[in-house]
């Protein structure tokens, strides 16, 4: 949940509009892992929905987005994604991101994988969605957990062309 909070920090900052969803354990998460709470997330969201509102705007295929980013993503949302099911917003979402062919951009959380999860992953690639693991790179010598956060939320913001300046380029 670090990353999630960041990356709406960041887009924030930038003045980039976002529409929110936060699953039941991901608001859980979001207590345990941040200290942060929903509300503080609303705060930094343009729109928020709740995540049984399949009515919402982000459910249609005719409201245009540049993209959706699930951070993180569990393996639930992982296969729900990979098999077409529908049964909240962020999974729909997901769908129609996926079906009118725009960007998605899922940061896996969980460790080890299994091979189920592993070939949901591989049948997600072959759609065209980027799977992104929770792994930061080291190669930058971060200092502090919160130079490995910006490294991680810095490479997902770059998988819809955001440039963020998060993170020193490899040069």
């Amino acid at each position: 949940m670090i990353y999630a909070v960041a990356l709406l920090k960041a887009l924030e900052q930038m003045g980039v509009e976002t529409h929110v969803v936060v699953s039941k354990m991901g608001a859980y998460n979001l207590k345990h892992e941040c200290d942060f709470s929903l509300e503080e997330v609303k705060a930094l969201s343009s729109y928020y929905y709740q995540n049984d509102d399949l009515a919402a705007a982000i459910a249609s295929g005719s409201f245009k987005t540049d993209g959706m980013i699930i951070v993180p993503c569990s393996m639930n949302t992982l296969a729900a994604t990979a098999n077409g099911i529908s049964s909240n917003l962020i999974h729909r979402a997901a769908d129609v991101t996926i079906k009118e062919g725009r960007k998605l951009v899922l940061v896996a959380r969980e460790t080890p994988l299994s091979a189920v999860h592993l070939e949901n992953m591989l049948k997600l690639a072959r759609l065209g969605v980027t799977i992104m693991p929770a792994s930061p790179g080291f190669y930058h010598l971060p200092e502090t957990i919160a130079d490995i956060v910006d490294i991680m939320v810095g490479r997902i913001l770059d998988q819809l062309d955001i440039d963020s300046k998060l993170y020193e380029r490899w040069h």
